[in-house]
């Protein structure tokens, strides 16, 4: 009887270690919930002082969240963030007429960057985004910067955004 015991205890300590490994967030689906968080409007500006909306939506059942920047002109551009197994990948639509692929490089509670590591449309030397941060120091702000990479010569835009106000 004592046997029997200990092999239910040794059991529910299992079942309970399983369960509680199971409900961990990986690494990918923490940058994921951070960005989702960002679900909204948010207006402000780019680097040359031009008014820029950012919109963050949901989609997809939740498995997908879009972001769609409405400037003035090229910079009208949807940008679709996903979980690829263990990674968070975007796809960003580009006005140069591409489709720039990136991966989380870094993350942690304020930020979250992405590198360059595939796309369409994109011949040899040909400008695309190659880098991209998202910094929120808190609920209400955030920051995009975003660079540019075209024949070796890196270009940045900075967008300072603040969640608008219904």
């Amino acid at each position: 009887m004592k046997h029997v015991r200990t092999l239910v205890t040794v059991c529910a300590v299992l079942v309970v270690f399983s369960a509680t490994f199971a409900l961990a967030e990986s690494d990918a689906q923490k940058s994921f919930h951070q960005l989702a968080a960002m679900e909204g409007k948010w207006v402000g500006k780019n680097s040359q002082g031009q008014p820029i909306e950012v919109t963050f939506r949901m989609t997809a059942g939740g498995s997908a969240l879009m972001s769609e920047i409405h400037g003035h002109g090229p910079e009208n551009m949807i940008t679709m963030f996903h979980l690829d197994g263990d990674r968070l990948i975007m796809t960003h639509y580009c006005g140069a007429g591409n489709q720039p692929r990136m991966k989380v490089v870094s993350s942690d509670p304020k930020s979250i960057s992405f590198e360059f590591f595939d796309g369409t449309n994109i011949g040899p030397g040909d400008g695309h985004m190659q880098h991209v941060t998202f910094t929120q120091p808190d609920a209400n702000h955030h920051t995009e910067e975003w660079v540019f990479l075209d024949h070796g010569k890196e270009m940045k835009e900075l967008f300072t955004l603040e969640r608008a106000k219904d």
